[in-house]
């Protein structure tokens, strides 16, 4: 790869082009949350929601930057109750074209250095359980699968297992 990566966290300026990866990563990948067409967060709600990350502790989103243009992307959400604020839920994201290129690795690199800065003792995520290539990449980051969640999610009018994932930062 001849283009560099920049990781950076994410700026209220960055709202439309976040929103507009998350709603790609949407339709061109099974492996997210939301169905295409089903994410309704407006650009001004996506903003709110860097502002809110950004004032505080409560969650960042890091965006991988190649040539100016925002290709991927990792957030965590800490979790809100005095039990277990030590708890970060991790989401993330690489588009199709930039996969295989270390991406996905650079910025679980960046998420567990901000959780660790931030006070973070366990990082945390579920993965569908075919997604070989994501499980292969949190393995590698040291996370473990500690459950299996049996026909959690309905893909393409299938029951598909989850995996629950965890790392330690103790």
């Amino acid at each position: 790869m001849s283009a560099s990566i920049v990781l950076r966290e994410a700026t209220p300026e960055d709202a439309a082009e976040l929103l507009a990866l998350k709603l790609q990563l949407d339709t061109e990948s099974q492996f997210m949350m939301f169905e295409p067409g089903e994410r309704n967060t407006t650009v001004e709600e996506m903003r709110a929601e860097i502002e809110a990350d950004s004032s505080g502790d409560r969650g960042v989103a890091i965006v991988a930057v190649v040539d100016g243009r925002i290709v991927g992307y990792v957030g965590i959400e800490r979790g809100a109750f005095r039990r277990i604020r030590h708890v970060g839920y991790i989401v993330a994201g690489v588009l199709r074209e930039f996969g295989g290129q270390g991406i996905g690795t650079q910025l679980f690199v960046a998420a567990e250095s901000w959780a660790r800065a931030h006070g973070i003792l366990r990082l945390e995520l579920t993965v569908m359980a075919h997604n070989t290539a994501g499980v292969r990449l949190y393995q590698r980051s040291g996370f473990t699968i500690e459950g299996t969640r049996t026909s959690a999610m309905l893909v393409d009018g299938k029951l598909v297992d989850e995996f629950y994932m965890a790392k330690l930062l103790t």
